[in-house]
């Protein structure tokens, strides 16, 4: 009896509910009194009305901009005065973030969230902005003579 192999529709189904893996986030090493800029960007001519960098192990926020200013008072204590975005005025869609004098307990995954007006996202964040991140990336501050580049 000849073998028969799969048809094309069958395969089709396999890969349409085929695990998804998670995409690897991506890992900024530094030792600690640096400064680091971990990287959030939309598209240029993008406005956002919302931009909200956030730590799932701290609260309230890393930093949030609404309402055309800054909210230091809804920032976690340990990073006011520390943090700011590369350009505050967002021209070309960057809303980077820049952490300066890093200390290990700065290590932990920073994501960007962004809302833009006219969107219409259905979940919203307590900021309002989308409930998916932007960008997500691990900061790893390693203390005085640990090998950063884990060889």
């Amino acid at each position: 009896m000849a073998h028969k192999s799969a048809s094309p529709m069958l395969l089709c189904v396999l890969l349409l509910f085929a695990p998804v893996l998670p995409k690897e986030i991506p890992t900024i090493r530094v030792t600690p009194g640096e400064t680091t800029t971990l990287p959030c960007k939309l598209v240029k001519g993008t406005n956002p009305s919302v931009v909200e960098w956030s730590r799932v192990d701290l609260f309230p926020h890393v930093l949030l901009f609404r309402d055309g200013h800054f909210h230091s008072d809804d920032q976690y204590p340990s990073l006011q005065d520390r943090v700011k975005l590369t350009d505050p005025q967002m021209k070309d869609g960057d809303m980077s973030l820049v952490v300066r004098d890093v200390t290990v307990e700065d290590s932990g995954s920073y994501m960007c969230y962004v809302f833009t007006e006219g969107s219409s996202h259905r979940k919203k964040r307590a900021s309002g902005a989308a409930e998916d991140p932007i960008s997500i990336f691990n900061l790893m501050v390693y203390p005085p003579g640990w090998n950063i580049n884990g060889k």
